[in-house]
Formats: structure tokens, sequence, C-alpha cells
């Protein structure tokens, strides 16, 4: 396909006849929810006073308070610190329910949820669209797919992916065999004896390097989630549960365009990151206890002298000395600090950078409650490129999750709509349209039978 003309979007069809009512029955009801849930709020608020809710908020502070402890402390402290975390909303759960407002607060938490769900609802039938333009192309003739058998588990025996996977044309390279196969390079020879889509069963690393290969020759990429965490996966909206739904592409699918992460030379499909957690990923111990490892590093990442000293740059904006830093190919979600959550779009032509600097437990509280003060511990920046530093030649790397180590300055940048993306046409993981409450009211209060 390199080297004509983008084929049409593929198109959806139009609500039609009384369908056409839904989505303002269905704006009407989420209007509905949210207005009875507030005032739900309201009441309990002047029944009850606002004493209850200082308690709460006195108790999340505590707890959040000893997670800190928790992690930036060992032996008896971090013990004592971890059942205060647990004591303190367990406090607040006694109080409200001596105080019978158990089913106030279920109640609240069921309206809005339904004033969630039918506003996305009503956007999506009205056509509110998210996510890249899918575009109709022909299934591939010659599809070249490299799994990993150890990835995830064993799920690539365990779900049959390759043998689907060649039932349907496909062919298929396990890997595992001495000595360890070059992922690229087989992409590459595969590429060179016509394979017209590349394919991997694997991990997120194993993805991002493979990917790099189908954009260099922009041939299309297709991914299974046969991975331990599939963060790509997730955010291209594919089945994790199981990843033989991902194989349907291979008859019934569309194409994406995405965009790509890029430092130094290493491709990534996610994110890049620096500081506590590439500490954390590097150690030998991490691949075999990861929790266990985390918990014995981060007192002194986060608050020794063995603690990362980065600088970032990122156009006239200077940090310096954050602890942690991520690196993504387009932005997290808010609030979603430690990129474990997914982004709403992955062709928006922009790297998401999170900064965190914290400096004791009122940060960590500040941060983790979103307040004011929280600012000064997390710096939140889009931008086309970003440049980490450190005072050495070289600065350790987590690249989707592998351990590395680049070259600094290590100079990020996005490469917009660089990979063709082949998908299944069904996916369940697509995210519905992000909750635009001006737009549900003016189709709430719309009149038009059209």
């Amino acid at each position: 396909m390199t080297g004509h003309a983008r084929p049409a979007p593929a198109q959806a069809p139009a609500p039609a006849g009384a369908a056409r009512a839904a989505p303002r029955w269905l704006a009407r009801l989420a209007l509905l929810a949210a207005a009875a849930a507030t005032v739900l709020v309201l009441l309990v608020g002047i029944l009850k006073g606002i004493v209850l809710l200082a308690v709460a908020v006195i108790g999340t502070a505590v707890s959040l308070a000893g997670a800190w402890w928790f992690l930036t402390h060992r032996g008896p402290r971090r013990w004592a610190a971890g059942t205060v975390t647990v004591l303190g909303p367990l406090t607040v759960a006694i109080l409200f329910a001596g105080h019978r407002l158990i089913g106030v607060v279920a109640a609240f938490a069921l309206l809005w949820t339904v004033a969630v769900a039918a506003g996305r609802r009503a956007l999506t039938l009205s056509g509110a669209t998210s996510g890249p333009v899918e575009y109709e192309v022909p299934a591939p003739l010659r599809p070249y797919l490299i799994m990993n058998p150890r990835s995830g588990g064993g799920k690539v025996q365990r779900f049959g992916l390759a043998e689907r996977a060649r039932a349907l044309g496909a062919e298929v390279v396990l890997l595992g065999g001495p000595p360890e196969a070059d992922v690229a390079d087989l992409a590459r020879e595969a590429v060179r004896h016509g394979a017209d889509l590349l394919g991997v069963a694997g991990g997120d690393g194993t993805q991002a390097r493979v990917a790099a290969v189908a954009a260099e020759h922009d041939v299309p990429f297709m991914v299974i989630s046969a991975g331990t965490r599939n963060h790509f996966a997730l955010d291209l909206g594919l089945d994790r549960e199981d990843p033989a739904r991902c194989l349907d592409a291979l008859e019934d699918g569309v194409e994406i365009r995405v965009d790509l992460g890029r430092v130094g030379d290493r491709t990534f499909v996610n994110n890049a990151s620096f500081g506590a957690y590439a500490a954390i990923v590097q150690s030998t111990a991490y691949r075999d206890d990861k929790i266990g490892t985390a918990l014995d590093l981060l007192p002194g990442l986060l608050t020794g002298p063995s603690s990362p000293r980065l600088s970032v740059r990122v156009g006239g904006i200077s940090l310096d000395g954050p602890q942690a830093v991520l690196i993504s190919n387009n932005p997290y979600g808010s609030g979603d600090i430690a990129g474990l959550g997914r982004r709403a779009r992955l062709d928006g032509a922009m790297l998401g950078i999170l900064a965190v600097k914290v400096r004791g437990a009122a940060d960590a509280t500040a941060l983790a409650l979103g307040r004011r003060r929280a600012s000064r511990a997390l710096t939140v920046l889009t931008a086309t490129e970003a440049v980490v530093d450190v005072d050495a030649s070289s600065v350790p790397a987590g690249i989707d999750g592998e351990a590395v180590t680049v070259p600094a300055p290590a100079r990020c940048t996005v490469r917009p709509g660089a990979l063709r993306v082949r998908v299944p046409r069904d996916r369940p993981g697509v995210l519905p349209p992000e909750l635009d409450w001006v737009r549900l009211r003016r189709l709430a209060l719309s009149t038009s039978h059209g």
C-alpha cells in the first residue's frame, strides 16, 4: 500500500426513525441523575453539617500521609505507617455507618454511575466519536506474526494463538530457542521477503521494536494482547482478556494511524520513564520480585542520597531535580501520575510529560488529593519534544517497561501518524466519548425529530 492515497474512512450507519430520539432521552436521564446526586449531597450537608465531611477529609489525608511514610521508610516505621494507612479509611467508614450514611454514599455512587453511563451512551448515539479515524483497507495477503510463548505467563499456548493465526493464513515465528532472535531483524527480513503486515504477540517492549520496523517500511502493524500488562493493546481498545479476538483483524479489520514516541534511537509505543521508576526496572531483582524490589528501593530513591539528579527541558521551561519523569506517547488521563491508566487518544501528535518532585508527606498528600499545593510536586506538560539530562554520560531509562541505558541528554520526540495499525472492526475496549455536559444539555433540550 506504500505510495498511494489513504483509503476512505469507514462510515458508521446513522441512527434512523425512533432511534434518533434515544440520545435525547439518555441525555435527559444523565442530567436528571447528576442533578439528583447533587441535591442528595446538599441535603446531607444541610442535615448532617460539615463535620462528617471534615472528618472524611482528615481521615483521607492521614491515610495518604501513612502511605508516603510506608514508601519512604523501612522496618517498624514502615509497618506502623501501613497500619495507619489502613485504619484511616476504615475509621471514616465506621463513622459514616454510625450516622447511617452508608446508604447515602451508595445512592450517590449509583446516581452518578447512571449519569455517566447514560451521558456517554447519549453522546455515542448522537455521533460523537473518540479515537482515531478508521480506514477500510484490503485484508493482508502475507501477514507475518512474531509470538513469544513465554510472554504473559504462556498466553500464546493457552489461547492457541499460533494455530489460529496459521489457520487464517499468517506465517508465525515463535521466539525462544537459543540463540535468542532479534525481533527487529526478524521483522526486517520478513518485509524483504514480501510480508505485507507485521504483528506481535508479546510484551509492549517487543511490540515497540517491531512497530519501529513497520513504520520504517510503511507496512501495517498488528497487536495481539499476549503480554502481561498490554498497555498498548488497552489504548487501542483491544480485548485483553481473550487475545485470540485480536486475530479477527486478519479477516475483518480496519486500519488506524497512531503516533510513535522516540528517545534517542529507540521507539516507544507507551512511555519512557526516568528516575525512580527507571532505577527500579534496572534492578536485577525486579523481574523476580517487582513489588518487593520497589518497596526496598523507594526510600532511597525518593528521599535518600541515591535519589537520581535529573533535569528536564520542555521548550522554555526547565525542571530541576524531579525524582521521577514519565514521557508518554500522547498524554495519559488527568490524575494518572504513574502511567498505569490509559490515553484517550494515540493520534494527538503530542508527548505527555509528567515530572514528580515530592519533598515530604505534605506534598504526597496534596498530590493524591489533587490540591493546589500539588502543583509544587507535580508538573504536567504537553509538547512535541522534551530533553531529559543527568550529570553523567548516560541515563537509565525504562522504555515500555524494559530497562535500557540511553546517552545523555535523552531527547524525546513524537512522530505523528507514523504507524499504521490494523485492528478488528469490533473492539470491546474502545473509549466512549468524553463526557461533555454542555453538549449533553443541548442534546437534552433538543426537540428535533430529524
